[in-house]
């Protein structure tokens, strides 16, 4: 086999492993599989895992170019798999986190209560490090509803009018180049959700092409540079 083939289908490999990593529990739903996409810096380099700064928020798009997700380096491992169930009561699991110590995660960044989602002028949902008046420390915090999301355990709920768990998205982490990818979503999607509510909004800032499948190549942003505005509650 030459060498490229080889590569590619080593690739294959290692993305189907970790997608069937995400549907260990018996009768569990099966993870969503959308383009393997590499995450990468404003200039198109690869993001390295052991770069990520540990309980900072970052943000990318993925799987479509206007739906965002936080991914985040938390301080502890998340190496244990949960198991999770959504609104309408289907079970599935979170396959946990990746990287050196597994404990890089990434989720949908759209609320499940009322689809609070970062944009460009504000965010009113992200990790937070520190307890608050409202919530504890190491939490997903949905200031627009006070839904309280726990990233270690797949986002689940802890506290909040949410019905549900952020969607995760399924990392991949190439361990010889410490490179990430995003492979697909386990959980409950809200993205047609999301495009009914938001599709003037969208329109106007996408120029029609916010439901275009994100391929390739996705950038990353420390949510602080890409939002003006991150509200704290």
């Amino acid at each position: 086999m030459e060498r490229r083939g080889f590569l590619e289908a080593c690739a294959l490999i290692s993305g189907g492993a970790a997608l069937a990593h995400a549907r260990v529990v018996q009768g569990a739903s099966a993870p969503r599989r959308y383009a393997r996409t590499r995450l990468v810096d404003i200039h198109g380099s690869p993001i390295r895992a052991s770069g990520l700064a540990a309980e900072t928020n970052y943000v990318f798009h993925y799987p479509f170019a206007a739906t965002p997700c936080f991914l985040l380096r938390l301080p502890w491992p998340a190496a244990t798999p949960a198991a999770l169930r959504r609104e309408d009561g289907g079970r599935y699991e979170w396959p946990g986190g990746v990287g050196p110590d597994r404990s890089i995660v990434a989720f949908s960044a759209i609320c499940a209560h009322k689809l609070a989602y970062p944009t460009r002028e504000v965010s009113f949902i992200r990790y937070q490090r520190d307890r608050s008046a409202t919530s504890g420390g190491s939490v997903i915090h949905c200031c627009a509803d006070h839904s309280v999301y726990d990233p270690t355990q797949g986002a689940r709920v802890v506290s909040g009018p949410a019905p549900q768990p952020l969607a995760a998205i399924v990392l991949e982490h190439d361990v010889a180049k410490d490179e990430l990818h995003a492979l697909g979503t386990v959980g409950a999607e809200q993205f047609d959700a999301f495009f009914r509510k938001y599709e003037f909004k969208l329109g106007i800032e996408y120029g029609g092409r916010s439901r275009a499948p994100v391929d390739g190549t996705t950038v990353v942003r420390e949510l602080a540079q890409y939002c003006r505005n991150t509200i704290q509650c």
